[in-house]
């Protein structure tokens, strides 16, 4: 059973443009960490104030939530949430991480293309407290993350439509 769509008929996918090399600030090739045949990985251009480089995992295929997302990239996304969860707790310096996914607007979700959030976790750091202190950063403070993120994980990164 399908999903009910809440994203425009006219939506212009972020996810989408950029895999497609559409590129803006909030979208820079430089903010891609790992690319896989099914999914991949970039560096949230939104913050939350105590974490900074959270890491956004999604499937390549356009899809609006977790309703309608096949197994197979399912098993894609999950894998790769895996693997930059593992590189953000091994190269930032952080005691944990915490992952998220939203699913239609009651559920949170504000992107219509599903996303998995994967954040880096301080002693402290109220991450679920602060959704109102979330800020756009330049992609000039996103770009030492991805390297990071890129150094450690060593896959793939980049986006070809």
């Amino acid at each position: 059973m399908a999903a009910i769509s809440h994203q425009p008929a006219d939506y212009d996918c972020p996810f989408c443009r950029l895999q497609q090399g559409g590129f803006d600030e909030r979208n820079q090739p430089t903010d891609v960490v790992a690319v896989t045949e099914r999914a991949y990985a970039r560096i949230a251009p939104k913050w939350w104030p105590g974490n900074p480089g959270a890491v956004l995992v999604i499937p390549r295929v356009h899809v609006e939530n977790l309703y309608d997302l096949a197994p197979e990239d399912a098993a894609a996304v999950w894998s790769l949430t895996q693997l930059v969860a593992r590189g953000i707790r091994a190269s930032y310096d952080c005691a944990g991480v915490s992952i998220r996914q939203h699913n239609e607007p009651a559920g949170g979700q504000d992107v219509w293309h599903l996303h998995v959030h994967v954040f880096p976790r301080h002693e402290g750091d109220r991450l679920y407290q602060r959704h109102d202190e979330a800020m756009w950063v330049p992609s000039r403070d996103r770009e030492p993350f991805a390297q990071t993120l890129r150094d450690i994980l060593r896959l793939p990164h980049e986006l070809s439509g």
